[in-house]
């Protein structure tokens, strides 16, 4: 009777396990269809957005990530790689994720990294030059957000209509907005539009993760090198910058802050890493109530309380944010926001000695003036680079002669750490090439 029990245990077991193979293959099989790829999203009706055509293809106003549909056809990481899953995901497809998430993490094609720029004023040619180092190098497909002034955004079209993207790029054109209420005082904080950025994740509701960049920023290796860092991020933390100095002698937070700031010498907004989930997910510690405030509610509090003691505006915001909610920050190396302040009072970011510059960031309006040639020089070279022609002649070997010009100074002393990464991507980028990737 014991050997009959054990018997028809066994057979009771292979069947379940021959039932729930079945049904992860059908489950897989729904997902890899010809029919169930993503769907479009319509454009938001409260916010105004363009998007141009041209030689990318299909750059439509409101492309997105989300579809009425997408419970019934795709796998929840497709939509999610961080297993934040969005309410409205059917729970059957949670099941089967939580049993075959991994094997099909290792299939999933690649997705789009989002990139987020506020442009304001006369920074047309500075915001299209950032761009276009985006698009040099990067690997994976990129959306573009643009957020800019009414006038700017025919001008924007026309121009990044005009580049040969090579199919891998996308971008959405918006107005700049701000709380009905409150839309005066966010507009004259800092510098104008600056503090776009802190709306971000509640405007792009359906962007799951975004690297926001200021309009001076220059990529000298692919943006999927610092988009990585989102893998990298622990259970707790919602965002990634750099610090604002690496020498606190030459400090600005820790000699002359009148708030509270994150860590030794602040953080630099300039390039923020956002999971934009987790952000909106959050409730955030702050010295306004003991009652925990979601980002959404926590900005207007503390502009009320702090608008008298910040002079860096949006930044200065986050810094307190971020000391009250140290957990929720990582911090990356300084050679991934690098600045004038690295070099011009002799060389402090010993990661950019080492490995060379990844990200420049000339504030100040250094590659405007004469002040800083070092980072004039790779500005200009960005900009007049011809897409097609030859990275090594066109761009890297012009660029080195200019930057010897400029040993006189500072930053032209320690000139090798402004090619040195841009020469590795170059290289990287040919081999690419040359495996047909």
């Amino acid at each position: 009777m014991r050997r009959f029990a054990r018997v028809a245990l066994l057979c009771l077991g292979c069947g379940l396990c021959s039932l729930l193979y079945g049904f992860s293959q059908l489950a897989l099989s729904l997902e890899q269809q010809p029919g169930g790829g993503r769907e479009r999203q319509a454009p938001d009706p409260g916010a105004r957005q363009q998007a141009g055509g041209g030689r990318a293809g299909a750059r439509s106003a409101g492309r997105g990530e989300a579809g009425a549909g997408r419970c019934k056809n795709l796998s929840v990481s497709f939509w999610n790689s961080y297993w934040m899953l969005p309410s409205d995901v059917c729970g059957m497809n949670c099941f089967w994720e939580a049993a075959f998430r991994y094997d099909y993490m290792k299939t999933r094609p690649s997705e789009k990294m989002h990139l987020a720029v506020v442009a304001c004023g006369e920074r047309l040619e500075e915001t299209v030059t950032m761009l276009r180092s985006a698009v040099i190098f990067s690997i994976k497909p990129l959306q573009f957000h643009i957020f800019a002034e009414d006038q700017l955004h025919e001008s924007f079209k026309d121009i990044l209509d005009d580049l040969p993207y090579e199919g891998k790029v996308n971008y959405t054109l918006y107005p700049i907005t701000f709380p009905t209420e409150s839309a005066a005082e966010w507009k004259k904080l800092f510098k104008p539009c600056a503090s776009q950025r802190l709306f971000l994740p509640l405007i792009l509701k359906d962007v799951d993760s975004l690297l926001y960049v200021d309009t001076d920023i220059l990529f000298l290796r692919p943006v999927d090198d610092i988009w990585s860092f989102l893998g990298k991020f622990n259970s707790t933390q919602i965002a990634a910058m750099a610090p604002e100095h690496e020498e606190p002698r030459i400090g600005w937070y820790n000699r002359f802050a009148r708030h509270p700031y994150y860590g030794v010498t602040g953080i630099n907004s300039g390039v923020m890493l956002m999971n934009m989930t987790r952000i909106r997910r959050k409730y955030f510690k702050n010295d306004m109530t003991p009652v925990r405030l979601q980002w959404g509610e926590i900005l207007m509090p503390l502009l009320k309380k702090y608008k008298l003691n910040i002079t860096w505006g949006d930044q200065d915001l986050l810094n307190i944010m971020f000391f009250h909610n140290p957990e929720s920050l990582y911090v990356f190396p300084c050679q991934w926001n690098y600045r004038p302040d690295h070099c011009i009072y002799g060389s402090n970011c010993k990661e950019a000695e080492e490995e060379g510059i990844f990200i420049l960031h000339g504030n100040r309006g250094v590659y405007h003036d004469d002040k800083q040639p070092t980072f004039r020089a790779v500005y200009e070279a960005i900009k007049n680079y011809s897409f097609g022609d030859d990275l090594v002649h066109s761009l890297l070997q012009p660029l080195e002669l200019e930057l010897r010009k400029t040993m006189h100074t500072y930053c032209g002393k320690v000139y090798k750490v402004f090619i040195k990464q841009l020469t590795k991507s170059i290289r990287d980028l040919y081999a690419r090439r040359s495996k047909g990737r």
